[in-house]
């Protein structure tokens, strides 16, 4: 191991008990989230995935000796600024976003704009890790619950179960299905948008393959969500309160994320067969005494 690279050792592992040190507080914070907040139970997942897109693309890591770049310095310097104005202001989202610019500076300190190409699609997922500001986790909550609310009870009503949509509530029978802010599906479509970030990087395909998956994380959640409340609904209809409880709150979370994938893979499966490669008809040339070689001009 050369100088050089000891160095640097060194120096990434000082910078990351400075990281640790900075933010032990907030990372305490955002892990309690996960575990308590049924919304962010998918930040555990997350991190998988960021560190499985770097070993996935452990074989671009830059070979050529990294030097470190100045650019570092704007970075860790706004990151510092997001960091005191939202302690100063109390606004905690502001303070937990300022660790996206520090591990930027970080890794243009380490090795530059190449270590940080590399390392930067691992950095954007862990957006996905942060709890959303307040008021834009509210305003995204409610439309969703109303939209699965009503979706819910109408194909609850096309497949015969008396259901009837009142704001967040749907009533079945004696029963009430309440959707409540856990059930708003918001978590689904954050760990969806972030399966599919993944997909982008670890995927070979083409640029409009990746966009149209991104893209569809938003309505597979959704579909998936939905789908959820009326097998809840069906079964409040054939088995009762007890059947229903124990698949509403314990096993529909683990159930609705494969079927998920599953709609996933068939979205990919779609995109690979929608266009075929067609070789050239030169039946028609030849009528005319033109081959597929021929040049007219």
């Amino acid at each position: 191991m050369t100088n050089d690279r000891k160095s640097l050792i060194v120096l990434a592992i000082g910078l990351a008990l400075l990281l640790v040190w900075c933010y032990w507080t907030s990372m305490e914070e955002v892990v309690s989230r996960w575990a308590n907040d049924p919304q962010y139970a998918q930040g555990y997942f997350v991190v998988a995935f960021a560190a499985a897109v770097l070993w996935a693309r452990r074989s671009r890591y830059p070979q050529q000796p990294l030097q470190g770049s100045w650019w570092a310095i704007p970075f860790v310097g706004l990151a510092v600024l997001m960091r005191l104005g939202g302690a100063r202001f109390y606004v905690e989202s502001i303070e937990l976003v300022s660790i996206i610019p520090v591990l930027i500076g970080c890794c243009l300190a380490l090795g530059g704009w190449r270590l940080l190409r590399w390392a930067s699609p691992a950095i954007l997922l862990l957006v996905f890790v942060l709890p959303l500001p307040h008021r834009l986790e509210h305003a995204l909550t409610n439309p969703l619950r109303r939209i699965a609310t009503s979706a819910s009870a109408y194909w609850l009503q096309t497949m015969g179960v008396p259901a009837v949509a009142e704001e967040n509530i749907i009533l079945v029978d004696d029963f009430t299905i309440g959707v409540v802010e856990a059930c708003s599906g918001l978590g689904m479509i954050i760990t969806l948008f972030a399966l599919t970030f993944t997909a982008a990087f670890l995927f070979r395909r083409p640029l409009w393959h990746k966009a149209v998956v991104i893209l569809s994380a938003v309505p597979i959640a959704m579909l998936a969500n939905v789908l959820r409340i009326t097998l809840t609904g069906v079964l409040y209809e054939i088995w009762g309160g007890t059947a229903a409880d124990v698949f509403f709150h314990d096993l529909a979370g683990w159930v609705m994320m494969p079927v998920a994938l599953g709609i996933l893979w068939f979205e990919f499966w779609i995109l690979d067969n929608l266009f075929y490669e067609v070789e050239a008809n030169v039946q028609p040339l030849r009528r005319f005494g033109l081959s597929a070689s021929t040049h007219v001009g």
